[in-house]
């Protein structure tokens, strides 16, 4: 146990931001439900940067050689557009919170509680400190072994590559459709069975394979963006995971004044984690792998 009092000084103030970020999350989340819903088509604010008013998302450029990038592809796609830095490096924590919110439509208190919980993890000053995209892919912090869209680190240092077959075996799951479009959208029982898919495949490819609880939570979290804000969609995702580009006409299924409070979010993540069943993919996982040997 420490007993550096600026040590606990600190401890208490960042459980004193918690409680009074949940406090207004819930109440954000209370407002949500008496305010008018954002109109389709008004959702990202006018005068967005890099998006025009028809609706497309500009400016995109993949990232160059010495670009800084994450094991998050809607912060990454944010940088290819030149919503936040193009090379990725030296970012204000508290310039994100407008940014990301305009974008996504995430509520401000979900932006601020994470990106505090990122200066913490690095051991920065959320107010007077920066980072680099790359930062955000330490290990076992937020990023996890186990993800849809990356190779574990141990197999893939850089985590801000994408990995493909993962990507599209992720989108070649979905079973939901869009009751207007008729689109594939994934839904959360598709998450989490293929999620468990991905840890079983990870513990057996990775000898260094680990997964805590938190990350688990973390991981169902991450799952919980792509229903809660790009609504499933698969067309709109294989851009958005594959390219890390935003697609023209994109804007966030959460239509709440607010946006998406952390409070309102839960429920789909506790969706999403009660949808996976690491067992009863090991036994699919084999019975597949036996089949395959029939036919051979």
């Amino acid at each position: 146990m420490s007993t550096d009092p600026g040590a606990h000084g600190q401890a208490w103030q960042r459980r004193r931001l918690s409680s009074r970020t949940l406090i207004w999350d819930i109440y954000l989340t209370l407002a949500n439900k008496v305010a008018a819903p954002l109109r389709s088509g008004h959702i990202v604010p006018a005068g967005a940067v890099a998006h025009a008013a028809d609706g497309r998302w500009t400016g995109f450029q993949p990232p160059r050689p010495g670009d800084s990038r994450s094991a998050c592809p809607a912060l990454n796609a944010m940088a290819n557009h030149g919503i936040l830095p193009r090379d990725g490096k030296n970012i204000p924590f508290p310039s994100i919170i407008s940014k990301v919110h305009q974008t996504y439509n995430f509520s401000e208190t979900f932006v601020y509680f994470t990106s505090n919980y990122v200066a913490h993890l690095l051991g920065r000053s959320y107010a007077r400190d920066t980072f680099d995209l790359a930062d955000i892919s330490l290990h076992n912090g937020i990023e996890h072994d186990g993800s849809l869209t990356r190779l574990d680190v141990a197999l893939a240092p850089d985590q801000g590559v994408p990995y493909p077959p993962f990507i599209r075996e992720l989108l070649a799951s979905a079973t939901g459709q869009d009751p207007t479009t008729g689109e594939a959208i994934l839904t959360p029982t598709d998450l989490g069975r293929v999620t468990a898919r991905r840890r079983v495949q990870a513990r057996a490819a990775n000898p260094q394979y680990s997964l805590a609880n938190i990350h688990a939570k973390f991981s169902a979290s991450n799952s919980t963006s792509l229903l809660r804000i790009f609504g499933g969609k698969v067309k709109d995702l294989e851009v958005m995971l594959l390219e890390e580009r935003i697609p023209d006409g994109f804007e966030s299924s959460t239509k709440a004044k607010h946006g998406l409070t952390m409070f309102s979010f839960q429920s789909t993540v506790k969706a999403i984690d009660s949808a996976i069943d690491e067992d009863a993919a090991a036994r699919e996982m084999e019975m597949e792998m036996r089949k395959g040997e029939k036919m051979e």
